[in-house]
């Protein structure tokens, strides 16, 4: 995943709902039975110890997600974020089906009263990770032993590596046939307006088939798709235009250093890093972390669908060719410069939506629904720059991962103000089915 697209490929993410009426706050402290206990009290109540042992194997598996992922997913993302939510629904359904606590996803199973949500998390992680990339098996069964040998042998812990495996499987039933990978055709159509293959490589819309598959929440890719973006002849399609020209060339432009640097820290951020850190530092039980994730990569997955479903809808030529092509686009306030290049390459689909704008909208969303805050308090590393940087509040990542596109040459202002709207829209609806406290 790792820079392998310019188009920025934010590890994994959030999306969600400030929806304090629904009473989706975290809840307050638990009483931890200390490290090596997992799962139920002997008396059968429910506790999810604050920052205990349980919580840290849920980050644990989500990193050794994370890492098989990258190395065995091709090619790269956008498709990173599908299994990602594959995962992590698999582990939500582990942890709350042996702690309760939450709802679980599609789906009623129920652990028996003794077993491990450690084991379960553990066992559902790997059982996904293996079955969709057998070649990395004797990594993961190496990674479920350690997992494994922190875990007191015996009855709890059999009971939760076999409900691990029944929740994993629940998964990968549930997204059978649900169009990963399958043949989207763009045509390209070199008209005003419309996209066409960029340079320098003029790779084809390869990763269409994301417009097109299942969603994990939303009801279809369509669900949320915004109106058109500006016509050609318009004024804020020239204003648009105008400061892309202005600010996201890679020579000549206007950028201060400091845009340039957050329009390259924006390229691929270590969002499952930044979760596991917020989780840890606020002492999340695991059931908590484990509804972080999985609420946080399945919004992220259908953000991307979304994305892309308005990018086929629309199909919308790039900056780089609306520039340099603008004495084509009929609107005498716009101007053309055959050589113009952005800061950084061009990814190859079209323009509107914004897929990291929609991203970062869905993102902090979320979390300030499950917060019930707008305070999200992430500390987010760039493994582009090596940088990182503490977001307190969602509307500063929201406005930064804006502007970083414009300044990169790579999307109009338009589209990224749509994307972040849509995923605000598409997440809050999710948190009022999904992911939500039962009694």
């Amino acid at each position: 995943m790792r820079n392998r697209r310019a188009w920025s490929a934010t590890r994994t993410v959030v999306a969600g709902l400030a929806c304090g009426v629904l009473a989706l706050t975290l809840p307050g402290a638990h009483a931890s039975a200390g490290p090596g206990h997992a799962g139920r009290t002997a008396s059968g109540d429910e506790h999810t110890g604050r920052g205990d042992r349980n919580a840290s194997v849920v980050t644990e598996w989500m990193r050794t997600a994370d890492a098989t992922i990258d190395a065995e997913a091709r090619p790269g993302p956008p498709e990173s974020f599908i299994w990602h939510a594959y995962v992590s629904t698999a582990v939500y359904n582990a942890v709350v089906g042996v702690e309760g606590r939450f709802a679980p996803y599609k789906w009623d199973g129920r652990a028996p009263r003794a077993a491990s949500s450690a084991a379960a998390a553990a066992s559902a992680a790997h059982h996904m990770l293996r079955h969709h990339f057998p070649g990395a098996g004797p990594r993961l069964d190496a990674a479920l032993t350690d997992t494994l040998a922190t875990i007191p042998d015996g009855e709890a812990e059999e009971a939760g590596v076999a409900f691990g495996k029944r929740a994993a499987a629940h998964i990968i039933e549930l997204r059978r046939d649900d169009g990963r990978g399958a043949t989207v055709p763009f045509p390209a159509r070199p008209r005003p307006g419309v996209w066409r293959p960029t340079p320098p490589g003029h790779e084809p819309f390869a990763s269409a088939w994301m417009g097109r598959v299942r969603p994990l929440l939303l009801d279809s890719p369509g669900q949320f798709r915004p109106g058109p973006p500006p016509a050609l002849r318009s004024a804020r399609y020239a204003k648009d235009l105008a400061e892309l020209a202005h600010y996201g060339g890679r020579t000549g432009s206007h950028r201060t250093p400091g845009q340039t640097e957050t329009a390259r820290y924006f390229v691929a951020l270590d969002l499952l890093g930044a979760l596991g850190d917020h989780a840890a530092r606020h002492g999340l039980g695991i059931a908590e972390t484990a509804r972080l994730y999985a609420a946080a990569n399945t919004a992220q997955a259908d953000a991307v669908i979304a994305a892309w479903d308005a990018k086929l809808h629309y199909g919308t030529w790039r900056p780089v060719t609306a520039i340099r092509e603008a004495d084509t686009d009929g609107n005498p306030a716009t101007r053309a410069d055959r050589h113009w290049e952005p800061l950084l390459l061009t990814p190859a689909h079209p323009d509107y939506l914004s897929g990291h704008t929609t991203m970062g909208g869905a993102l902090m969303r979320m979390l300030t629904g499950i917060l019930g805050t707008p305070r999200v308090d992430l500390r987010i590393r760039s493994l582009t720059t090596g940088t990182t940087r503490h977001y307190r509040y969602a509307h500063e990542y929201e406005r930064d991962v804006v502007d970083a596109r414009v300044w990169a040459g790579i999307h109009t202002r338009t589209a990224d103000e749509a994307g972040t709207a849509t995923g605000r829209h598409l997440a809050a609806w999710a948190l009022r089915k999904y992911f939500r406290p039962v009694p």
